[in-house]
């Protein structure tokens, strides 16, 4: 019995112990979920980081599903992190920890971005960006990196571009036929005589040359690349300290130590030094500081023993921190992660999402050493290659940043009749295409010869394979404008840097025209091309032709001879065609009539379009020595050599059909003289039909909407030349 009452009392007290650890542990649950709901500012009457309420069903399921996401996709490259952490772990305090928290040690930092801070930039504010950017290659680096930005931005901004004067005109024409709502580009031509062309430098004089009223300013390098939005790094202005006026990323390369080589000397710095690849600017700060003055006496003091500087404005910018180290916030490594053989920036993140920006700032670029260089790779080349129209997003609900030029754009679309027959060729007509001018190397005349002439086309991603044979047959000037979306204008690049007659030449102007619309722009693709040359004449011709061997040197020596600066003419080349795609081409016009005569050569669209041609009248040119006038006839079309400054091409035409005889039509309507010249000759090249030219042959209404647009144009001639306009209506009505 006392058995039986042992075992009772042990039970009794086994079951309170087990009630008491049951309420416990429900207590504790309790207090573990209203300690954590304080901590992340969720419980009750506070509000989440974002300023929202949601449930914790809501939220555990948008994390649950961001979770996979992340997981699926990047999975291998978790796992080569955390095995690059196991092999590197040597004590060293982490890349990615270094200031986003002040001046904290590096054990209670965390490069982590998991929600800790609200967001304090107002949807609405303008962010100021400044770029320093010169030269070709520059100009198209900095499409990428804005690219990059418009992609993540929430905010208004304002790019301030510093630049040469070659990318003054790139940069200018670019973003105003970008458009991008909110986005306000302000191009500045610094001269070099100013600060004697040393561009590398002009970081340093942003307070003078950025407007005086601009108190804070994000300054990056061409070769970044944003992987979140800009408005963050804006907001980090606000844990400035009253002493701090730059911020910046601490270097991720042993440069500033000193131990790369024997004798390696680098310029002063504090510790490892910073990259000004990415700066936050407090401009008012700097220009109470005397800025100016402090960075020129410490540069001309340190040149005194460096004699140069390495790495530009970085090395100043260094010096004048390490005499006082108190100017400096450090910024989180992850906003400048720099993609250089040798350096810690694997130590930036150990999670994707803690990237913010990309520097590829080794000469190797895209090349560089580094263990996940494939991701960065992958996300650089998206934005290179992205359709830049589709960054044309409004910002809804800022209307502080009005757009004229787009709002009128707007206007004239929105009064179009989209029960027009003809109102796909309208809308076309209307689009605003990107232009980036002079997308490689060129260079300019500084004196263009008074006859000096240039050839000027157009073409698209499949009439590339012209191009060589055009530069072997043709030595001067060429002006040519490419219609190709982002990324064939980057396989274009790439076959052009590739190709050994192409990279050769420097005086071939090449300008992206990029695509938008369903009709092939031609004329807009003319005088995009026809605008850009510097040379007196021009020789406009299609992509199709190649010219005779010396037509260059014969058309320089005609315009001579002929006294053109004191006519108004036109010089006709006469036009042929072979059907063989392989060709001896001949090199005199007696070689010429030799292969016309025998049929392997014709004059140009006998078979299908003698009106075109016909006027040229090359019965007589065969025997013709001196160059002859001809008379404008309805539906002339020949290739001509006019002056520049000659009538552009009429832009309503898109597509197939009339985009030339309108224009040889303004010519005579203006009293050019036509003329014939009789011993130049080109020969058109077979290809594949366009897409325009069979929607031509297939469809009445494309058809029906450009005889529209002839007679629309007809009217237009006549209210601009009055009677002497007449006759080219009744040439019309009599066919």
């Amino acid at each position: 019995m006392s058995c039986w009452h042992t075992m009772l009392r042990s039970w009794r007290t086994k079951l309170k112990l087990l009630l008491a650890t049951v309420t416990l542990a429900i207590l504790l649950s309790w207090l573990y979920l209203f300690v954590g709901s304080l901590e992340y500012g969720r419980f009750l009457l506070l509000p989440p980081c974002l300023g929202e309420q949601p449930s914790r069903d809501v939220e555990r399921e948008a994390l649950a599903s961001r979770v996979r996401r992340v997981e699926e996709e990047n999975q291998q490259l978790r796992l080569q992190l955390s095995q690059a952490q196991m092999e590197g772990s040597d004590g060293s305090p982490q890349w990615g920890t270094s200031a986003e928290d002040g001046d904290l040690p590096g054990s209670e930092r965390s490069n982590r971005t998991a929600c800790p801070k609200q967001r304090t930039v107002h949807k609405c504010e303008l962010l100021h960006v400044a770029i320093v950017c010169a030269g070709h290659n520059a100009s198209r680096d900095v499409v990428t990196l804005v690219k990059s930005i418009l992609f993540h931005r929430k905010n208004p901004l304002h790019f301030h571009f510093i630049t040469d004067s070659v990318a003054h005109q790139i940069l200018q024409t670019l973003f105003q036929s970008w458009m991008v709502p909110s986005v306000h580009p302000e191009v500045s031509w610094i001269p070099n005589k100013h600060y004697s062309g040393i561009y590398g430098l002009m970081k340093l004089t942003l307070t003078k040359a950025l407007p005086s009223n601009l108190s804070k300013v994000i300054v990056l390098d061409t070769d970044i690349t944003f992987a979140t939005d800009i408005a963050e790094l804006w907001a980090v202005f606000g844990k400035f300290s009253e002493k701090q006026v730059i911020g910046l990323v601490e270097n991720q390369s042993d440069w500033y130590l000193g131990n790369l080589w024997k004798n390696h000397k680098p310029w002063p710095a504090l510790g490892r030094g910073f990259n000004t690849g990415v700066i936050l600017l407090l401009l008012d700060r700097l220009r109470h500081l005397g800025w100016e003055q402090m960075w020129r006496l410490t540069a001309e003091r340190e040149l005194m023993s460096m004699l140069s500087t390495s790495l530009a404005d970085q090395d100043i910018f260094n010096a004048v921190i390490k005499q006082d180290p108190s100017l400096v916030y450090r910024l989180p490594c992850f906003w400048n992660v720099q993609l250089s053989d040798h350096t810690r920036s694997e130590q930036c993140y150990t999670e994707l999402s803690d990237l913010k920006v990309i520097h590829w700032n080794s000469p190797k670029k895209l090349r560089v050493k580094n263990k996940h260089v494939e991701f960065f790779r992958n996300l650089y080349l998206t934005f290179l290659e992205y359709d830049g129209n589709l960054l044309r997003r409004e910002l809804f609900g800022c209307t502080g940043l009005p757009s004229p030029p787009r709002d009128q754009l707007q206007q004239a679309l929105e009064e179009l009749d989209e029960d027009d027959p003809c109102y796909d060729f309208r809308q076309q007509h209307l689009t605003q295409h990107r232009i980036h001018l002079f997308f490689l190397q060129y260079e300019f005349l500084a004196f263009p010869n008074p006859t000096d002439v240039t050839l000027v086309a157009q073409l698209s991603m499949d009439r590339l394979q012209m191009l060589e044979a055009i530069c072997k047959h043709w030595a001067g000037p060429i002006s040519l404008a490419l219609y190709m979306s982002d990324a064939e204008a980057q396989q274009f690049l790439r076959y052009a840097q590739a190709s050994e007659v192409l990279s050769a030449r420097r005086n071939v102007a090449y300008h992206i025209v990029y695509k938008e619309g369903q009709f092939y722009p031609i004329n807009l693709l003319r005088n995009v091309a026809l605008a850009n040359t510097q040379t007196p004449y021009v020789f406009l011709t299609d992509i199709d032709f190649l010219p005779m061997y010396g037509l260059y040197d014969y058309l320089r020596n005609s315009i001579q001879q002929l006294e053109l600066p004191q006519r108004k003419a036109a010089l006709i080349v006469p036009a042929f065609e072979t059907l063989h795609y392989r060709l001896t081409f001949p090199k005199s016009k007696a070689e010429l009539l030799s292969m016309l005569d025998m049929g392997s050569l014709y004059t140009f669209r006998y078979h299908v379009w003698p009106k075109g041609h016909a006027p040229t009248d090359y019965a007589k040119w065969r025997t013709a020595t001196m160059p002859y006038r001809v008379a404008w006839q309805p539906d002339f079309e020949p290739y001509v050599v006019v002056r520049r400054d000659c009538p552009r091409y009429d832009q309503r035409f898109v597509g197939f059909g009339w985009n030339k005889v309108s224009h040889i039509m303004e010519l005579d309507a203006q009293e050019y003289e036509l003329l014939v010249l009789p011993n130049a000759f080109m020969i058109h090249m077979p290809h594949a039909p366009s897409f325009d030219i069979s929607k031509f042959r297939l469809s009445a209404g494309y058809r029906g909407c450009l005889q529209t647009l002839r007679e629309e144009f007809h009217q237009d001639l006549s209210r601009r030349y009055g009677a002497a306009a007449l006759k080219y209506l009744t040439a019309e009505r009599s066919l």
